[in-house]
């Protein structure tokens, strides 16, 4: 078991240590639902199925790092709705920023621009994006994880290596390409 101190929330909880692929699979699960709650908003604004993401593949990894974050640091609140829905927006929030500002310093560009929204931060992320933040965070914590752990443990674990392998092959071969072309243009970037 690993302690872990939330002094800010004062209490500790003891969580049960998961192995690399639990990690893996989590991640690349909330980075493809990600990915389609982008390409099924823009669809349904704009009319248009576009990749809306800096990697070519289907996945936003903001989500998924943003899911870890999230299992990391709430797992222990999955009964506490309301304080899940707060933190999540705080937490995805502030991954939004500091992702957005690391993006824009490396290729000059803008994926997203929340600068006609009401109550946004130098158009980085706004009070619409949090709350939609929080709302899936509580549904994440809450509600899907606890879905998540027995289909996962449904999986046999050379399958469940397998699906990580290709995964992190893809993902790496990706990375590497949009390296030197990320995805940019109509309805991806500003």
């Amino acid at each position: 078991m690993l302690r872990i101190d939330f002094a800010f929330l004062g209490h500790s909880i003891l969580m049960k240590q998961r192995t690399f692929d639990f990690y893996v699979l989590l991640f690349f699960l909330i980075s493809f639902v990600g990915w389609l709650w982008e390409v099924g908003l823009y669809l349904v604004t704009e009319h248009a199925l576009i990749n809306r993401g800096v990697y070519q593949g289907p996945y936003l990894p903001i989500y998924g790092v943003g899911g870890l974050l999230l299992w990391f640091l709430l797992q222990k609140l999955h009964k506490k709705p309301l304080l899940t829905f707060l933190l999540s927006a705080l937490i995805c929030s502030v991954l939004e920023y500091i992702t957005s500002v690391i993006l824009e310093w490396k290729w000059g560009v803008r994926w997203w621009d929340y600068e006609n929204h009401f109550l946004n931060l130098n158009g980085r992320i706004c009070l619409l994006g949090a709350v939609c933040f929080g709302l899936g965070g509580m549904a994440l914590n809450c509600y899907l994880l606890p879905i998540y752990m027995r289909l996962y443990h449904r999986i046999s674990q050379k399958w469940r290596l397998i699906l990580c392998g290709i995964f992190l092959t893809i993902f790496i071969l990706d990375i590497t390409y949009c390296a030197v072309r990320p995805n940019v243009g109509y309805g991806i970037t500003q």
